[in-house]
């Protein structure tokens, strides 16, 4: 890691905030792999200050990977692969408010994702987030065994998150609203560089195991999303106007907290495409 770039552990299980870096210019190839191998030890990097104008914001993105669209919502003005996750002052419910790994209801699910705060409630509107490394690790043996022979249906239908979009579809609807996603992916998945395995089912799109009924696989489930979220396996992320959240969307989950109702708070999101889950 360059002398001037600092990487500060924020919690036992995942998260590190980096220092002494400026995103708003290109970064040198040694600095982004050292971003890099610290991004693959702590899960999910924060940045503060970092006041990016949309450009300097994808150009940052692409050194990462590449920026996709999101099938629900629009992106803004100029930049399609940019999101706007927001909560207006009168609305009660929140943009994804609730634990999940994004959109794992298609077939390749993003590798990554990144918030940028633009605009935060003068108090609350934290994003936890959770290590599924940690989450595989710390199951039973036997359990391991049962585990790792299953697949889940993912679904984009799942009733508490499409609550959770129905504002942004109402006001920004990119299309896909209608539309219901539905993919099968490995309950144990094997990232791809690192090689470890985190457990990839998630409350907000895990429906059932293939092969399973519903009813059969709630009971598992329901300790599988109970486990995964232990607060020992957790970190909390307080926001400032240009903080950046930059998380490893294969091996950690995260839930954005909605305790600011009656204040707005407008962050900016891009994903970058990722592959399919083995």
């Amino acid at each position: 890691m360059p002398a001037e770039i600092q990487v500060r552990r924020v919690a036992g299980a995942l998260g590190a905030e980096v220092s002494g870096v400026d995103l708003s210019r290109p970064l040198p190839g040694e600095t982004l792999d050292a971003l890099r191998r610290a991004w693959r030890e702590h899960l999910v990097l924060f940045f503060r200050g970092q006041d990016l104008t949309p450009e300097q914001y994808m150009a940052f993105a692409r050194g990462w990977g590449t920026p996709v669209e999101y099938p629900f919502v629009r992106g803004i003005e100029g930049f399609p692969e940019i999101i706007e996750v927001k909560k207006l002052e009168h609305e009660t419910v929140n943009f994804g408010g609730i634990w999940h790994s994004d959109t794992a209801y298609l077939d390749e699910p993003p590798m990554a994702s990144m918030l940028l705060a633009r605009e935060l409630p003068p108090y609350g509107g934290d994003t936890l987030f959770a290590n599924m490394y940690l989450a595989w690790d710390t199951l039973s043996e036997g359990l391991k065994r049962t585990l790792e022979g299953l697949r889940a249906v993912n679904s984009s239908a799942r009733a508490d998150v499409t609550r959770t979009r129905e504002d942004r579809i109402k006001s920004d609807g990119g299309g896909g609203e209608k539309r219901e996603y539905n993919a099968e992916h490995p309950v144990a998945r094997t990232h791809p560089e690192t090689g470890r395995k985190a457990l990839y089912v998630n409350v907000a799109h895990s429906a059932r195991f293939v092969g399973w009924s519903e009813e059969e696989s709630r009971p598992l489930l329901e300790f599988l999303f109970r486990h995964q979220i232990r607060p020992e396996l957790t970190c909390r992320f307080a926001w400032q106007p240009g903080s950046i959240a930059l998380w490893d969307n294969r091996c950690a989950q995260h839930n954005p907290v909605n305790d600011y109702h009656g204040h707005r708070r407008l962050m900016h999101r891009i994903t970058l495409a990722g592959d399919r889950p083995a």
